[in-house]
């Protein structure tokens, strides 16, 4: 990120400053009306197109309001999801080509019955995002067998890969090793442990609700998909990335020793040779290059919002007037989520508006476990439906669908914001939602 401090915007400054993210919305959604398909219109594009305006629109010199969104383009943040973007294409691609992929999903249809399948998908990704603590590698994990039972079984590869996203987004907002349960409760001054008693009775119900969608849409399913044979040497690549991940070790280093694991078990069966195995990463990274551009225009974009005060404007006026324990609490919300809107990341939303939510907790005399929560849950709904965010173009990308495709079968987000406001409406759990009017 830019550390050059943003700017103090008020009234129309504040909402052009913010309006470089409505132009990309509007880009989108009206070339995609016009065109009566969202899967036609590049998401690439809409953000250029955001992005020159929003270079256009900001003062100094060219050259200084470039430098500023190349900043953000080059953020140390941006430049560790493109490598993790290079990495995970090549693995993809790699692991497909020596049969990997198509052993898992035969594996997954021997276990999971055909109706039970969505439904066992969900459960799967909620289990291992929870151990491993990051939605990004669940993803990268489990959307490419996803994409292969959707293939063999007649689901569509949009529903199979936002079922895989919102298991992600369940274990990541959960554990005790996400960064965004770190940066919660470190910022609210709570036990992880305590803001985890207080966010499973949210994000249970949420889940159970969408487990439950997911098993009934599953009941109407009418293939029947036969497994094929399985290699069990051919699923080591899957269970090495599963289980490094699940210990804690680095996303990056995880898919080096799988592409390495995918290198050794292609040549010994003859699947590709040195040149193939090249010709196959390189095939995965260029499949993942409209999600880089993506990623570094958004970058870009979302610098130059932050630098023309877009975020500053945001955090002033919702803390300008806040009527109650309620009202504080759906501040905080709407304080992280807009946040998130502007930023594309969960865990640096958290932090730029962790300071202002504990001083709001602090003022209404609400508790810190509360707080945390609603931080953490409600990074976790905007970042999981945004067509921009690392996850969704991650998804996006292996599994080869758009990212807005993808966000109309994605039921968990949604089911955990709804849970979620009734919580703050209706006070609920009742031992962590005191408070006292300021």
């Amino acid at each position: 990120m830019d550390e050059s401090p943003a700017r103090q915007t008020t009234g129309w400054r504040g909402w052009l400053a913010l309006s470089p993210l409505l132009v990309f919305l509007l880009v989108y959604l009206f070339s995609s009306l016009l065109a009566k398909d969202f899967y036609k219109v590049p998401v690439t594009s809409a953000f250029l197109i955001a992005s020159v305006y929003a270079i256009a629109i900001s003062k100094g010199k060219i050259s200084e309001r470039v430098g500023i969104f190349s900043k953000g383009a080059g953020a140390p943040s941006v430049m560790l999801m493109i490598w993790i973007f290079a990495m995970a294409g090549a693995f993809a691609s790699t692991a497909k080509a020596i049969g990997s992929i198509d052993a898992t999903v035969n594996l997954t249809l021997m276990v999971l019955p055909g109706k039970l399948i969505l439904a066992g998908l969900f459960v799967a990704a909620c289990f291992i995002s929870m151990a491993i603590g990051t939605s990004v590698g669940t993803i990268v994990a489990l959307v490419p067998i996803a994409a292969g039972v959707a293939s063999q079984s007649g689901i569509t590869a949009p529903l199979a890969t936002a079922i895989i996203v919102g298991g992600a987004f369940f274990g990541d907002n959960l554990s005790f090793i996400s960064d965004t349960t770190i940066a919660a409760t470190q910022s609210q001054g709570c036990s992880m442990a305590d803001k985890f008693r207080t966010n499973i009775w949210i994000a249970a119900p949420a889940a159970l609700l969408t487990a439950l969608i997911y098993l009934f849409i599953g009941l109407n399913l009418d293939s029947s998909p036969q497994a094929g044979s399985v290699n069990p040497l051919l699923l080591l690549p899957y269970v090495a990335v599963i289980f490094l991940a699940v210990c804690g070790m680095n996303v990056l280093v995880v898919l080096a020793i799988g592409l390495g694991i995918n290198a050794v078990l292609g040549f010994a069966t003859g699947s590709f040779s040195w040149i193939g195995f090249l010709s196959e990463c390189g095939n995965g990274i260029a499949e993942m290059a409209s999600l880089i551009f993506v990623t570094m225009l958004a970058g870009g974009m979302l610098e130059i919002i932050r630098y023309n005060g877009g975020l500053n404007f945001i955090i002033r006026g919702l803390t300008k007037r806040i009527p109650g324990p309620r009202g504080a609490e759906f501040s905080i919300a709407a304080l992280v989520g807009l946040a998130n809107l502007c930023t594309a990341n969960n865990t640096i939303a958290i932090i730029t508006t962790g300071g202002i939510a504990k001083d709001i907790t602090d003022k209404f005399g609400l508790d810190p476990r509360r707080s945390a929560s609603i931080l953490d849950i409600f990074s976790c709904v905007v970042q999981g439906i945004i067509p921009y965010g690392a996850q969704m173009l991650m998804a996006s990308g292996l599994a080869g669908v758009p990212a807005f495709g993808i966000i109309g079968s994605l039921y968990y987000p949604f089911a955990l914001f709804g849970v979620a406001c009734l919580a703050i409406i209706f006070k609920f759990p009742r031992r962590y939602s005191r408070g006292r009017r300021a």
